[in-house]
């Protein structure tokens, strides 16, 4: 258990890194431990521009590369307004500031099991 628990520490630490190199801009961390079985958190981030959003997403799949845990995948690098990277445990999503309010996804995965909105309502 405690190699799994450090394999995320470093991932966690490794995507922080890449996006502070870059200067991502309100930088986020949500954790999804129990309400997603895909993750177990979400890294919300946002770039300047579209060419901010893709440098800032290619230092996070580079870095990862290094480390050697390649990204599952990545979505939106040509828009570049919103590009997913998928890392497994972690997942990081760099956006543009309009594209990140628009979506919420800060708002959206702070729903709780207890919040009076249920995906059966």
């Amino acid at each position: 258990m405690a190699k799994v628990l450090d394999a995320f520490a470093r991932l966690r630490k490794l995507v922080l890194d890449a996006l502070e190199d870059l200067k991502a801009q309100n930088i986020s961390e949500v954790d999804v431990r129990g309400k997603s079985s895909v993750a177990d958190l979400l890294v919300v981030a946002s770039g300047t521009s579209s060419r901010h959003v893709k440098s800032i997403a290619d230092e996070v799949v580079r870095k990862a590369k290094q480390a050697g845990n390649p990204p599952i995948g990545v979505e939106g690098q040509r828009e570049a307004e919103w590009v997913l990277v998928d890392l497994g445990d972690v997942i990081v999503h760099v956006m543009l500031p309009r594209t990140r309010e628009f979506y919420g996804l800060e708002r959206l995965w702070s729903i709780g099991p207890d919040s009076e909105f249920s995906a059966t309502d």
